[in-house]
């Protein structure tokens, strides 16, 4: 189960080199605050001071269990997480961690959770702005139409992992941008031809 700390001052890092790409990994050294691909929007900036985190528990543990999703077919994770975030931001996050493995929610249906159907666009800019890619599965959630939708780490990665967890949806031709028909809009997802990755 994964459980939310209060944020601490002092930051470490490390480097995952995932499938889809380097990814920046931070902890305040208790738990993780930060998981973020290179060039994601909302990355936090290089020249921030952070310390080594080779020793630091919580961030092997991120490695070795991203190694598991990307690899050998781990479902869910198991890390503590302290992403710093309004109140809001953190309801909508914790909801994105309810969304199992494989499957996917409009943000609709996050708004709906939350209590207020009218949020959908509040949801969208707090999904945006998740810093934990992946762990908290902000990939998971898809426009209300089943088709895919922005992402801060870029939309063909979120296709690459939806399509690693096996998630049916409405998706878009990778090549040209446009919805499928009616008749394919519950098919399988697989990666766009230009994208090299190896799970």
């Amino acid at each position: 189960m994964t459980r939310f700390k209060a944020p601490a001052k002092n930051l470490y890092e490390a480097i995952y080199d995932s499938p889809l790409g380097e990814m920046l990994l931070v902890s305040n050294g208790d738990a993780l605050t930060g998981v973020y691909f290179s060039r994601q929007k909302y990355c936090p900036d290089d020249d921030a001071q952070r310390r080594d985190g080779a020793d630091v528990a919580v961030l092997n543990d991120t490695k070795r269990q991203l190694g598991e999703y990307f690899h050998e077919g781990r479902r869910a994770f198991t890390l503590a997480l302290a992403p710093e975030g309004t109140p809001f931001q953190q309801q909508v996050w914790a909801q994105l961690c309810r969304i199992p493995f494989g499957e996917t929610r409009s943000y609709g249906d996050l708004a709906h959770a939350l209590g207020d159907a009218n949020k959908s666009r509040a949801v969208g800019a707090a999904n945006g702005r998740n810093p934990i890619t992946i762990i908290v599965p902000c990939h998971r959630v898809i426009g209300a139409d089943g088709t895919l939708t922005g992402y801060a780490s870029g939309v063909e990665r979120k296709l690459a992992l939806l399509s690693l967890e096996g998630a049916a949806l409405a998706a878009v031709d990778a090549a040209t941008g446009t919805k499928r028909s009616a008749a394919t809009a519950r098919t399988r997802l697989s990666a766009p031809a230009n994208l090299a990755f190896d799970f």
